[in-house]
């Protein structure tokens, strides 16, 4: 097994370039049902950790994913700080002491990821929260490497399984979060979080056709 660092460098960097990019597109989204600071809350934690990106800590890489949660809790508002702090933080802690992953790896963060978002917050699927693409996507990953299809089809089928996840949401009401608080009107428009999460995975897929080509 390979050094895995080049891989995690181009999902971070993939993650923090498509938060600042799309600010407005994510504040819009929240604006229908929420208080409308999502984006600008998110943008503002990634340019946080874009800022301090290689001053973070890589002695492996559950310790540079558990820093990546701190920065990140530190300076996103709102709720959304705790949420994408402690999917990062929990991701590290499954990671561990390593400098390779492997796909069962990667699906083992992203599970322990959306465990410590649903303790966190205290949501569960169907609450219209980015929970909603975030296990779906999970689910394809874990069928596709199943599967033995080749890494760019894995993270191609995760972000189709992103995609139509969050689009779904538009028929959810919402039960978490500021949207909760307009009940039934939240029916109707599809939820900000799972979007992002549906946006930063085609993002993804389309950074690894880079990786796969070079």
């Amino acid at each position: 097994m390979s050094d895995s660092w080049s891989d995690v460098d181009l999902v971070m960097t993939t993650l923090i370039e498509t938060c600042l990019a799309n600010e407005k597109y994510f504040g819009d989204l929240d604006s229908v049902v929420g208080d409308g600071d999502f984006g600008y809350s998110l943008a503002r934690g990634f340019e946080k950790l874009q800022a301090q990106y290689g001053e973070l800590d890589r002695t492996d890489i559950g310790t540079f994913f558990k820093k990546v949660g701190m920065l990140v809790t530190s300076r996103i508002g709102g709720t959304s700080g705790p949420i994408w702090g402690t999917g990062f933080l929990r991701a590290g802690m499954t990671a561990g002491a390593t400098t390779t992953l492997d796909g069962a790896a990667v699906v083992a963060m992203l599970r322990s990821a959306v465990a410590g978002i649903m303790a966190r917050g205290g949501a569960e699927l169907g609450d219209k929260t980015l929970l909603d693409a975030l296990v779906p996507m999970t689910d394809a990953i874990e069928e596709a490497l199943a599967a033995g299809v080749s890494s760019g089809e894995v993270v191609d089928r995760a972000a189709v399984a992103a995609r139509s996840a969050a689009d779904a949401t538009i028929d959810l009401v919402a039960r978490r979060g500021r949207a909760a608080y307009t009940g039934e009107r939240s029916r109707g428009s599809v939820d900000a979080g799972a979007t992002a999460v549906a946006v930063l995975m085609e993002q993804i897929a389309q950074s690894w056709k880079g990786r796969d080509a070079g």
